[in-house]
């Protein structure tokens, strides 16, 4: 396959937007949106660009842009999930993808490596094979040093910032999920599901704000199933020491064709319920979540 050159395809790799100043102890990030797609990647995948597309949370970067107008951060990715998934630690590779042999620190046993979706994934959101033959070892090491790492130093240095400057930090990590096969298995069919790894992310007072504020804008939102939250929400949330990371995930049939990727009538009003949930969430919670005020509850 022709290497791709991730610096040069990717130029830049991510956007930060930033308000004026930050007021809100928020920061949102949006992993999966990316849709550049570069021609070496095209070229070695057996799909067509519309397949590869499938894994993407394709707009969610635009549905959450109002929250720079709330004081908070907003840092999303430009390579796509299929390409390299920041969700996931840095190192999940599968070795049956790869010539030459990965090196020994490779978490290469995880359910997620299993299921085909590791760091560099093997598969589309749909089952897909990507690729048409092995990559080189050092396709990974690329793509993991030149994305990757500057994506969640990034990340890392946000976060930090803002605990420094407010004592604490709340990270929202947004998501969208295909409709087909919500609700199965009995359970309520959801708009929104929020992942707080049961409980251990964050504090209860946030998830449970949030979930208050979305359902009293109308929607069905359900905790943890199917979606607990991924390697973002597990890393970055450390609640007893003031460190909170939920994740959201939304039904993309609230706001695009997902045949087309196209957006419909229902993403303004999404986009608009989404800024009046987290202004409220802002106003409530701009420092109750502090971990001395968490300790007294």
């Amino acid at each position: 396959m022709n290497r791709s050159d991730p610096q040069a395809d990717f130029s830049p790799p991510f956007l930060l937007h930033e308000p004026d100043r930050q007021t809100a102890p928020f920061v949102f990030d949006v992993p999966h949106a990316g849709d550049v797609y570069p021609q070496a990647f095209v070229d070695a995948s057996r799909l067509e660009p519309t397949a590869l597309r499938r894994s993407e949370d394709a707009h969610v970067d635009r549905l959450f842009a109002g929250v720079t107008a709330l004081g908070a951060p907003l840092l999303s990715a430009r390579f796509p999930r299929a390409y390299l998934d920041v969700n996931r630690e840095p190192y999940e590779l599968d070795p049956r993808m790869f010539d030459g042999r990965l090196p020994p620190y490779c978490n290469t046993r995880s359910m997620r490596v299993a299921g085909g979706l590791g760091t560099v994934p093997r598969i589309v959101a749909d089952g897909q094979d990507i690729y048409r033959g092995r990559l080189p070892v050092a396709e990974a090491a690329a793509r993991i040093d030149q994305l990757y790492k500057p994506y969640h130093r990034v990340l890392r240095n946000l976060l930090r910032r803002t605990e420094e400057g407010f004592g604490h930090v709340v990270l929202i990590d947004c998501h969208s999920m295909p409709s087909a096969g919500l609700g199965r298995d009995g359970a309520a069919r959801a708009d929104i599901v929020l992942g707080d790894r049961y409980g251990t992310s964050c504090a209860p007072v946030l998830s449970n704000l949030v979930e208050t504020v979305l359902r009293d804008l109308g929607y069905r939102v359900v905790r943890n199933k199917p979606y607990a939250g991924g390697f973002i929400t597990e890393h970055y949330g450390v609640p007893a020491q003031g460190r909170h990371a939920l994740q959201v995930e939304i039904a993309r049939s609230l706001y695009m064709d997902e045949a087309s990727l196209a957006p419909t009538a229902g993403f303004a009003t999404l986009s608009r319920d989404l800024g009046t949930a987290f202004s409220r969430v802002i106003a409530v919670l701009g420092t109750a979540l502090e971990p001395q005020r968490i300790a007294a509850e």
